[in-house]
């Protein structure tokens, strides 16, 4: 990411979110940010002492009314909702350990059951820093919309939930996008590290530490449970993507008597160190890159060229002369070199955007970049008006917060050149075996996770989906993730970034049937 100069990409889920996606203080009362202090007409639905386990000295959390009405003022990232879409907000603690001091406000959203309700089925698209809002119509007119209330939430700090991170302004974010991050010299690595620590300690005066200290998949877990107890829900049913899977994982973790049924898509291994997860990722892309590559070839006009073994290197002539010079387009930014690799990065989530991409490689090799400008924006979660959704900003606070940092130097001159090794296709050819520590070496607040084996026994059945080439989340997560919970593994073979509910009937329907009627998906269901 331009903001924290490392590798990995944010894991958004692109098979569901399709083109995706200032610092408040923590809100101490219930109504501030409410559809009721919008100037709406709110719905009260009261569940009296709340549904399932509450937890000793978190009553009035988990037994609170929700205060239900339209969603038009929870828009933070262009999202068109629907007119049949309600919004509200529950209110939590800030800090789970001290439930009395400052709360925070967690955005959520719902499209109500239109059959024989059984209880509501939560959702994320993943990240982490995506807003999730919209996830409220995901499966429409499957059974899930018959069966279930589906509900979206922005997790604490994203979005629409108060307060939320904020770390650079939008002229700032067009800044660091405009800056080519290729110098390992000495004196670019130390300028490099120089600027992770000046954006940390931004994020710190204009977020505050106790936001971003508490902003983790720990404290995200935490307020799933609230909502489900608000929701009327004694047990939790959940689907989650990409990093969705981390938090749905580590939901099955604490909470392993709250738990229904999962199904999780795009796996993260929780086994996995950040660099291990970063350089297999690295890998998956170029897999993704190698088959578009393959696709473009078929055609005289593409613009790598007809000869695949020669693709790396005609898309790095296109691409590198950006270091030292942006293409022109008709938006006056230009396209940068960190902004052509995003938008390429983008496209390569799915099949479906391989035309975007060819269109793209072929505007830059006429020296144009108006295409790949506009897939970075979308991945950028720029708005038409030219601010942004707090995306890369909270995606940064919460992979800082939810594993250690690498503070070993020889690790991370290890970690750039297997990641070079491993996506050639994104290698400037400058390494020099050095290489900065990440902006996690520099963050203000402790780590409050770490890389483990998943110990959560008496688990009911749950289901991990996995696709052999999806560019963000490698298969063999999806094989580790299902082998530590014990769950049900569902195989897609696919070039795309996660696939359920997305119109693939063979998986849809066995993930229907498992969700509503707790059917065992099978172990050996390949698609």
């Amino acid at each position: 990411m331009r903001t924290s100069r490392t590798p990995l990409v944010r894991m958004a889920a692109m098979g569901a979110v399709g083109l995706m996606a200032a610092a408040g203080c923590a809100q101490s009362s219930t109504t501030e940010g409410t559809p009721e202090a919008e100037g709406l007409s709110p719905s009260v639905e009261s569940f009296g002492p709340g549904a399932g386990i509450v937890p000793a000295g978190l009553a009035e959390f988990y037994t609170q009314s929700l205060e239900w009405g339209p969603c038009d003022s929870y828009d933070t990232d262009g999202t068109n909702f629907r007119s049949d879409m309600e919004c509200a907000k529950v209110t939590v603690p800030l800090d789970y350990e001290e439930p009395k001091g400052e709360r925070a406000q967690i955005a959520i959203s719902r499209t109500q059951a239109n059959g024989d309700k059984i209880g509501s089925i939560l959702f994320n698209p993943g990240g982490p820093g995506a807003s999730g809002l919209y996830m409220a119509t995901q499966a429409d007119g499957s059974g899930l919309s018959e069966r279930f209330d589906r509900i979206g939430f922005d997790p604490r700090g994203i979005g629409a939930s108060t307060p939320a991170v904020r770390c650079l302004t939008s002229q700032e974010i067009e800044e660091e996008r405009r800056e080519p991050d290729v110098d390992v010299s000495p004196e670019g690595i130390a300028k490099s590290e120089a600027e992770h620590q000046d954006y940390a300690s931004t994020c710190a005066e204009r977020s505050g530490k106790d936001l971003l200290e508490h902003v983790g998949t720990r404290e995200v877990v935490q307020d799933m449970d609230v909502i489900r107890s608000v929701l009327g829900d004694a047990k939790l049913t959940y689907v989650g993507y990409s990093y969705g899977t981390r938090i749905g994982t580590a939901y099955a973790e604490a909470f392993l008597g709250n738990v229904r049924a999962m199904v999780l898509d795009g796996a993260l291994d929780p086994e996995q160190s950040p660099v291990d997860e970063a350089v297999e990722q690295g890998a998956a892309f170029q897999g993704a890159f190698d088959g578009f590559a393959a696709d473009c070839a078929r055609s005289t006009s593409c613009p790598l060229g007809t000869d695949v073994a020669d693709a790396n290197r005609q898309f790095r002539a296109l691409v590198d002369p950006l270091i030292e010079r942006p293409a022109e387009t008709t938006d006056p930014r230009g396209l940068s070199y960190d902004d052509a690799l995003t938008g390429t990065q983008q496209a390569l989530y799915s099949e479906t955007l391989w035309r975007l991409l060819r269109a793209g490689l072929s505007e830059l090799r006429d020296g144009r970049g108006d295409t790949l400008l506009r897939l970075a924006d979308t991945y950028s979660g720029r708005l038409e008006d030219g601010s942004y959704a707090n995306l890369d900003d909270a995606f940064n606070a919460i992979r800082c917060v939810d594993d250690p940092p690498v503070i070993d130097r020889a690790e991370a001159d290890e970690a750039d050149t297997r990641y070079r090794e491993a996506a050639p296709f994104l290698d400037d050819g400058r390494g020099t075996g050095i290489a900065p520590l990440d902006l996690c070496a520099f963050w203000p607040v402790p780590n409050t996770g770490s890389p483990h084996t998943i110990s959560a026994p008496g688990l009911p059945k749950l289901v991990v989906v996995s696709t052999t080439f999806d560019p963000a989340t490698p298969y063999q997560a999806g094989v580790d993730l299902a082998r530590q919970l014990d769950a049900d593994l569902v195989t897609y073979e696919g070039t795309q970034h996660t696939v359920a509910f997305s119109g693939e009937e063979c998986v849809d329907d066995p993930l229907v049937d498992y969700l509503v009627d707790l059917v065992p998906a099978g172990n050996d269901l390949v698609c």
